[in-house]
This record gives C-alpha cells, sequence and structure tokens, in this order.
C-alpha cells in the first residue's frame, strides 16, 4: 500500500495503522548522530523535573526509545501505542529484565489509567497525528486527567514551517510540485498534521496548559544531517552544545521539524 493509498483511508485509526507499517519508527530516533540530537534534546528536557523512581505514562510510545531509556534509568513506565507495527518493534527490544507496561490503546481514551497517576506524561505522537481539533483537546484532556497535580507534561507537534525547506532538499522541484499551499505555504497534513508555532501556543492556551518551556527540538538536524553525521565526537558534542544554547530562542522556534512543550496543568 502507497502513501496515496493511505490517503484516501477514512477511518483515521486504520490510516495512522497503515501509515507505520510504512514509516520506520523503530529507527528514526537513533539511525545516526543528526537522527539522535531529537532524542538528546528532549531527554534533557525531561531530567529536568524528574525525580527518582518517577512514574512516567509514555503515550503514543513508538517503538519504545523513551519508555526503555527511562525504564532502565529505574523509572516505573506505562506505554501506549496504538500501531500494532510499532508495538512489534517495541516487544523486540524488551529483554527479561525490562519491566514496562506496554499497552495497545488510543491517546483519546485513556479509561484504563486512574486520575492523577502520574509524575511525567509523554506525549510525543499522537498531535502528530489527529486533525480534527476536537480529538486534539480530547487527547490533552486526557493526559492532564492523568497528571499529578505538581506533574509535568512533555508534548510534541511536528512543525509547518521548516519542513519545506527539509522536504526541498529531498527533491528540487518541491516548491513547485510540493503538497502545500502555495499562497498559505501550509502543508498538507498527510501523513502527518503539521503546526505553526502560533497554532501549537493556540492550541494550548486553550486546553489550560502552562507552558514552561518551548524547544525547537531537532533544529536543522535534519537539514544538516550529512554534515552532523560526518563529525568526530568532539565536534558531535560541542554541536550539541551549540544546539542547546539556541534550542529555546524565540527565533529559531519555527526552524526545527519537531517543536517540544514543557507544562503543567
Amino acid at each position: 500500500m502507497t502513501f496515496d493509498e493511505i490517503a484516501r483511508i477514512p477511518d483515521e485509526t486504520l490510516r495512522i495503522q497503515k501509515t507505520y507499517e510504512l514509516f520506520d519508527e523503530d529507527k528514526r530516533l537513533n539511525h545516526s548522530k543528526a537522527a539522535r540530537v531529537e532524542f538528546l534534546t528532549t531527554v534533557r528536557y525531561i531530567e529536568k523535573y524528574l525525580a527518582p523512581s518517577a512514574r512516567i505514562l509514555d503515550i503514543g510510545a513508538g517503538a519504545g526509545e523513551y519508555s526503555l531509556y527511562f525504564s532502565r534509568k529505574g523509572h516505573d513506565v506505562s506505554a501506549v501505542e496504538l500501531s500494532e507495527h510499532n508495538i512489534a518493534a517495541f516487544r523486540k527490544k524488551l529483554t527479561p529484565a525490562d519491566h514496562i507496561d506496554l499497552i495497545q490503546g488510543n491517546a483519546v481514551d485513556l479509561s484504563c489509567y486512574a486520575d492523577e497517576s502520574f509524575d511525567i506524561v509523554l506525549l510525543f505522537g499522537p498531535l502528530y497525528h489527529l486533525s480534527r481539533e476536537a480529538d486534539q483537546q480530547k487527547c490533552l484532556s486526557e493526559a492532564k486527567r492523568v497528571l499529578k497535580p505538581d506533574g509535568k507534561l512533555f508534548i510534541s507537534f511536528i512543525t509547518n514551517d521548516l519542513i519545506l525547506l527539509t522536504e526541498f532538499s529531498y527533491r528540487p522541484d518541491y516548491f513547485l510540485c510540493g503538497d502545500y499551499d502555495k499562497e498559505t505555504f501550509r502543508l498538507d497534513d498527510f501523513p502527518f498534521v503539521f503546526h505553526t508555532v502560533d497554532a501549537c501556543r493556540t492550541l494550548l492556551s486553550r486546553s489550560h496548559i502552562r507552558v514552561l518551556h518551548e524547544v525547537a527540538s531537532d533544529g536543522a538536524s535534519e537539514l544538516l544531517e550529512d554534515k552532523i553525521n560526518a563529525m568526530d565526537e568532539e565536534s558531535y558534542q560541542q554541536y550539541l552544545r551549540y544546539h542547546y544554547y539556541i534550542c529555546e530562542k524565540k527565533e529559531f522556534l519555527g526552524m526545527t521539524n519537531h517543536l517540544l512543550f514543557v507544562g503543567e496543568k
């Protein structure tokens, strides 16, 4: 099945399932130095707020990159993932020493979890796919419901504006033939749902989430992939320090593929 065929599937859940049969989430965050920038940045912010033995809920856990990392650091991790393909990839990485409560589920219905039961809630996949604002609000409402009063919520979006340059780097004809509105520069919302920085802020404000950090979590790492991957370790570590230096600067927030918000209710 091609992406064009998947786009015509009317059922959203099935459409997401089929998307991840083509899109390799298993290697997305770990296949190179450039790919690792998003993961390392996100972990850095989570660890700012992570108490020993915290309870973590990973909603839209993908192939388990964050769940496995924090579980192996001694935290109590529960993980929810919709895609059967991603769950299979996740389970292949589990060892007998891993104790992660992994279930197949939907981010808009977390009724299997009690109110105010997690110190940290990660929401890194669902808002890449929920196109209706009512579903986005329900997703955020459920994440808030299961979060402890003093807990922290980590929410990721795929941004609109840099993606045009990212696509251009792969397709020289993208500005003429790409799937976006040629007047507004809004991308077509498939296979992912794309947000501008302002749209993210509006959605979180309507959900009554107090934002603590806005972070360009991968910045230009995909555009600079070849150069970053060619770095020696000392150069790479200095690049990461530079990235951490600029990733909260307001003038860079739209120039990233993934935008991370840290918030509380």
